[in-house]
Parts: C-alpha cells; structure tokens; sequence
C-alpha cells in the first residue's frame, strides 16, 4: 500500500509520520493544523503501525527509558521505539490524536534536554514581538489568563509551552498543544520578555521572585517523562540559565481583563 507521510513541525523540528492508512494520516492533517506539513526537511521520522481499538488512557502512566542507542516509549495505547542517532523510530499505536500527541511531547522534551530548551505546563501569548509565559498546575488559570487577553495578544498554547535558547536569548515557540481552549497556537516564536508563576487571588498583584524559589516552582511545572540523571541535570541547568535570563513574577489575579493592565 502506498504511504502517506506528515511532517509535524513545532520549534523548528520536524517530526515526519508515515503510515498506510489514509484516515490516520488526514486525522493528523487536521490535528495539527498549521504545524503539518507534506513536503519539507525532517530531523526525525517515526513509522506508524495502528493496533485494534482498545481503551485509550490517556491519564495512565507514561513509561520512557534507555536502553543502549534507543529509548522505549510506552503507555496503555502506544508503543515506540526511538533511535536517535539513526534519527527514526516505530511506533504502535490506537487510531486516536491522544498517542501521537504523547510521542510528539516525549520525544520534544528529550531532544529538548540536550539543546537548552524545555516543555513547560505554561500558556503563553506573544505581544509587540515579545512572549510572556503563565506557568501553573491544572486549574492555576493557564487558559484563564490567555482568554482574557486583548486582540493585540498572539496565542502559542493555553498549555504547554516550548521553551529553547536562542543566540537572541530564551524564546517561546507556539504549539498545537491545546488545552481547554480547543486551538491551535500560531507556528511563530518570541524572545520571552517575563514568565509568570500564577495563582488566584481576590485581587491583581505581582511579586518578583529569587532565583531559588523561581527555579524550584518551574522545575515543578516542566514536562520531562524520563528518570535520566544526565538529561535531568541539564533540564535544571537550562533552567537555572533561564532565570538568570528572564524575569519571573508570582502573579495573583482575579479573573478580569484588567489584570493585561498589569502584565503589560
């Protein structure tokens, strides 16, 4: 059977899709919406084998370990193997977006690791040519904030954000990694001017915080999957690096569009 190829790109790096099943690869097309793409190069490819419908659990464990030159990716409703070095990999998966998106993020956050970026639970908008991140837990206000914005607010994400180094310093890179607002961020990036560590509050306030409590509160909200020492060393180094970089607020607000009077 004829394959059908779709090449995800979100930061600047491909990942390409192949599979034979015509459905999968139009439900990526829609999926990822402004990130696919047919043509183009690719830094990693990964073949796609659909198993029987089964139950996706998508809450269930995640579980991502070396083994020599490959890494095993593996949760209820995927499968994957990963060569690095060899830049492709295989992956089984149910007929659903939820598995191709845990891949995407898996594989983001290890390639990230070694390039001084991270995945970040954080929205994030760019405003006049500058980012600004909103980092929390579930129900901290991610999409909260990011809905209250004015329309001279680019979205990236409303949930994970895409953080990397730069020669122009740290940047925010839009993702299709939507939370409840059910949309696509735009396929563009931004220095990041401040990152926000949210909390709610009666009223709108704003408290600059050390390097050491900003570092440990971001370490708690970055995506990695992997109990790698090294790569878990050199996420804490980047972002320890970002902090020195990047101002980071407490931000308590209440949710009204008056608290833009106050991140901008």
């Amino acid at each position: 059977m004829n394959k059908r190829f779709v090449n995800v790109v979100i930061g600047g790096m491909g990942m390409r899709f192949s599979t034979t099943d015509p459905a999968f690869a139009s439900m990526l097309e829609r999926r990822y919406q402004g990130f696919a793409q047919h043509t183009g190069p690719h830094h990693f490819s990964f073949e796609v084998h659909l198993t029987p419908e089964g139950p996706v659990t998508p809450e269930s464990d995640v579980s991502v370990r070396r083994q020599g030159n490959m890494w095993l990716l593996q949760r209820g409703d995927f499968h994957a193997t990963w060569y690095p070095r060899l830049r492709r990999g295989q992956l089984r998966q149910t007929n659903n977006p939820y598995s191709t998106d845990s891949v995407l993020r898996i594989v983001h956050s290890l390639v990230l690791a070694s390039q001084q970026g991270f995945l970040l639970h954080a929205s994030s908008a760019a405003r006049n040519g500058k980012a600004l991140l909103f980092s929390g837990v579930s129900g901290a206000g991610k999409t909260t904030i990011i809905s209250l914005a004015d329309a001279g607010s680019v979205l990236l994400t409303d949930e994970i954000s895409y953080v990397r180094r730069t020669r122009s310093g740290f940047c925010a890179f839009g993702t299709p990694f939507a939370g409840d607002l059910g949309k696509n961020g735009e396929n563009i990036s931004a220095p990041i001017e401040t990152a926000f560590l949210l909390a709610k509050g009666p009223s709108n306030k704003t408290r600059e915080l050390s390097k050491g409590e900003a570092i440990r509160r971001l370490m708690r909200n970055v995506l990695f999957f992997a109990n790698d020492p090294s790569l878990i060393e050199a996420v804490w180094e980047t972002v320890t690096r970002f902090v020195c970089q990047v101002v980071v607020k407490e931000l308590t607000f209440a949710p009204t569009p008056e608290v833009w009077d106050l991140i901008v």
